[in-house]
């Protein structure tokens, strides 16, 4: 019997286990008809209410109930985030726990890349593009660096999936993944979660609040401090040439994180609201640990210990950043209408370093001949990002609602790229790869948005905007030798610019008071993009085209048996025009290029169920069809010393070059988006177990099962996930006022060594997180 039928027989059993429950429990026919009064997530005391409670969004810049909203969205509130990260995860944690939605990275905790509906951009250059927006308290964060912005003390997480460009950010083809911090109130707040478990990793998330002066000023403090030991160990025996002693136990794999948010919210009276927001991060760690020849010709499961690396090079990947921010979110009531401002300001320093072909040798995890090029390092001096965002939007509840506004958009910074060869003879060495870049990023638009309810039950939206989005890379130290001089000859200052319009129209319609449904069509787009960092090979910098999104889906949304479960679901198909892609030279750095199209089609359901009192369901699913279509388009394949390392599965392929010179190329007309599963399963359960005193003992639960991932752009035998899983486990005890909560749990409880990332001409494996095991202990005030 196979480990992957194995794994995925755990998350079918646990599946059924939790229905049959529910059919058990369901059988006494006390299905309550009593909606909740407060609003709780799975994995708090929600399997202790009567029914399901309203989700409030705010997906169209308006408060709303979720149920309402046409277009798909999910949202998760903080505690069910917080559980999730109870291992001390980081924004990562989210990914397969949303339809829809997957996430990744290559570069450590500083540099995720998202995912919706298939679409993102897997080029882990420091001023790459994505087509997936993160938004942190109505603030675009747009550079891949600020994306990483940990998210600590959150009320909730809205997950919008399709072109979104109407109202949001600047770059939204695929989504926007939104963030709403727990704000200050003039009540008196705290809440705290703590947990400690395996590899001394910590992890505290805490908040405070209340008023300063009663309805005029108030304040929240929140807090996030997660850390973890080494745990990887380097067995490397021979040279090292930067010093690192090895052989070493637990050298690398630990991370310590440090962030604080301060906000202060005047509301002097009924017509002014400013809150001012402030944020600081510290983090030092390890970057991605790439574990050479993990894989096998021929399979893509991963073999050798996840806890074992044999790195000569990158002095045990280092990794460390430093972010501030700032924002004024000011709010005027006009009467009719109320006037928005929102200005930000982020900046952020740091590096990331690492050995980049994942080991010394051939033979992993043990020693064997060396080869140069081994360690690369990013290091960003100055990142500077200014936004400005002015919107009117109408008051009340009449059946004409409107809203419009601009955004300016600003980001700037300063990037170094350290490839030094490292050869064992010093005759070799060449000490000169090093290149300096200065990348700006302007963008300015206009938008608007109006809804028109024709009948209490039909309800039709439309929006527009228009973008204006310029960038500019410039090569301020070029690649020299060791006298100094120079041999590059490409571009040394490039800008491209590009203006287009994006635009939405939804129809919703009330068809009981049960359900809703709704159909939804919107066009997205994505402005031009540069990569530099080729320079380093003394390679021209590769562009890219604007690509546009146009997405169609239609949906339903209901609730059903007295409001003790909710069905959503969606249907969508979209056409990518000039999709922007990215592969790799023969030095594992970033090509850019456009294809002439993607299109892809599937679908999303969304369930939760709280058939008795005391249990809670929730269940949902992603299923996704993605294709390139480009017959002149070919991407390189693996190779090294002009060996193909892997097994390419295309028809249509061809070489280049001769001897050690070897390249090779394959179509990809007809392959999945990388990164794009075919399908996602995730499960959480809860029961809770009332006791006398009033107290509860609870026990909580969560999986997800990873279809066939493509991790790049051809196709292969060993650079795919297929059937991934995970799960978590909670065992705990929650006092009679609800304030108090001490719990048992375990992340990755199976301890799963799934493959999540390549490097391809090395055949080296990124894996999961391993398996936490912990205590957590949870507070709130009243």
């Amino acid at each position: 019997m196979s480990h992957r039928f194995i794994r995925r027989a755990l998350f079918v059993t646990a599946a059924g286990a939790a229905l049959t429950a529910t059919a058990a429990f369901a059988q006494d026919g006390s299905v309550p008809q009593t909606p909740a009064q407060a609003s709780q997530g799975v994995g708090s005391a929600a399997a202790g209410t009567d029914g399901l409670d309203d989700i409030v969004v705010t997906a169209e810049r308006r408060e709303e109930n979720l149920q309402r909203v046409p277009l798909s969205v999910t949202a998760v509130k903080g505690e069910e985030l917080r559980t999730f990260q109870t291992g001390g995860e980081d924004i990562l944690a989210l990914a397969g726990r949303v339809p829809g939605l997957y996430a990744e990275t290559t570069t450590g905790r500083i540099f995720p890349r998202f995912y919706i509906r298939g679409l993102g951009n897997i080029d882990f250059y420091l001023g790459a593009s994505q087509p997936v927006s993160i938004i942190q308290d109505d603030v675009v964060l747009e550079h891949v660096v600020l994306k990483s912005n940990p998210v600590f003390d959150v009320a909730q997480v809205e997950v919008l999936r399709g072109p979104q460009g109407s109202l949001f950010g600047r770059n939204t083809p695929a989504g926007i993944i939104k963030f709403d911090t727990i704000r200050p109130s003039q009540e008196t707040q705290g809440r705290m979660n703590l947990s400690v478990g395996s590899f001394d990793t910590v992890s505290l998330d805490a908040g405070v609040g209340g008023p300063l002066i009663k309805d005029v000023l108030s304040f929240r403090v929140s807090g996030l401090m997660q850390r973890r030991s080494d745990w990887i160990d380097n067995t490397y025996t021979g040279p090292s040439d930067d010093g690192t002693i090895t052989p070493r136990k637990d050298a690398l794999g630990g991370f310590l994180e440090r962030d604080a948010r301060l906000q202060l919210l005047f509301t002097p009276g009924d017509v002014v609201s400013l809150l001012l927001s402030g944020h600081v991060r510290d983090y030092e760690g390890t970057s991605t640990v790439f574990h050479r020849n993990a894989l096998v010709k021929g399979s893509s499961t991963p073999r050798g210990p996840r806890d074992q690396v044999a790195l000569d090079e990158g002095g045990d990947n280092p990794q460390a950043y430093k972010m501030q921010g700032a924002s004024a979110h000011l709010g005027i009531d006009l009467g009719v209408a109320t006037l928005t401002s929102i200005t930000a300001y982020e900046h952020a320093s740091g590096y990331s370093r690492g050995d980049t072909d994942g080991g010394a040798g051939s033979d992993y995890p043990f020693n064997g001949v060396r080869n140069g090029f081994g360690q690369s390092q990013g290091r960003i001096r100055d990142l500077d990002q200014w936004t400005q965002e002015v919107r009117v939007a109408s008051n009340g509840d009449g059946a004409f609602k409107w809203q419009f506004g601009g955004i300016y958009f600003d980001s700037r910074d300063l990037t170094e790229f350290d490839q030094r060869g490292v050869f064992l003879t010093t005759a070799s060495r060449n000490p000169n790869n090093f290149v300096v870049l200065r990348n700006t990023n302007t963008s300015w638009a206009g938008f608007g948005q109006a809804s028109y309810a024709f009948t209490d039950r039909l309800t039709l939206t439309a929006g527009a905007r228009y973008t204006n989005d310029t960038k500019r890379t410039q090569l301020l130290r070029a690649n020299a030798n060791a006298a100094g001089v120079s041999s590059y000859t490409g571009r040394r200052d490039v800008r491209l610019s590009d203006e287009q319009p994006s635009w939405d129209v939804s129809l919703a319609y009330q068809a009981t008071p049960d359900l809703n449904l709704y159909a939804r069509a919107a066009r997205g787009f994505r402005g031009p993009t540069i990569q530099g960092r080729s320079a380093v090979f003394n390679a021209d910098f590769t562009t890219a085209n604007s690509e546009t999104n146009t997405s169609f889906e239609g949906g339903f949304k209901s609730s059903l048996l007295g409001n003790t479960l909710r069905i959503n679901g969606a249907l969508f198909f979209y056409t990518v025009e000039d999709i922007q892609l990215n592969g790799n030279d023969s030095n594992g750095s970033g090509v850019l290029f456009n294809a002439d199209k993607a299109q892809a089609y599937g679908g999303e359901l969304e369930i939760d169920w709280r058939p008795v009192r005391n249990l809670a369901i929730g269940l949902g699913a992603s299923a996704l069809h993605s294709e390139i279509k480009d017959k002149r388009v070919f991407a390189q394949t693996c190779s090294l010393n002009g060996v193909q390392v892997c097994t390419v599965l295309e028809s249509n392929t061809f070489t280049r070059g001769t001897g050690t010179g070897t390249t090779y190329f394959a179509n990809i007309d007809g392959n999945r988006l990388p990164n794009a599963p075919e399908y996602n399963l995730d499960l959480t359960a809860q029961y809770d177990v009332p006791l006398a005193n009033g107290g509860a003992l609870f026990a909580a639960t969560d999986w997800n099962l990873q279809g066939l991932t493509n991790l790049v752009l051809y196709d292969t035998a060993e650079f795919r996930a297929n059937g991934n899983v995970e799960g978590g486990l909670k065992i705990g005890y929650r006092t009679p006022d609800d304030r108090f909560e001490i719990a048992a749990f375990a992340r990755n409880i199976t301890n799963e060594e799934n493959l999540k990332g390549v490097i391809e001409n090395y055949m080296a494996a990124v894996y999961n997180e391993p398996r936490v095991i912990g205590i957590s202990l949870s507070a709130r005030s009243r």
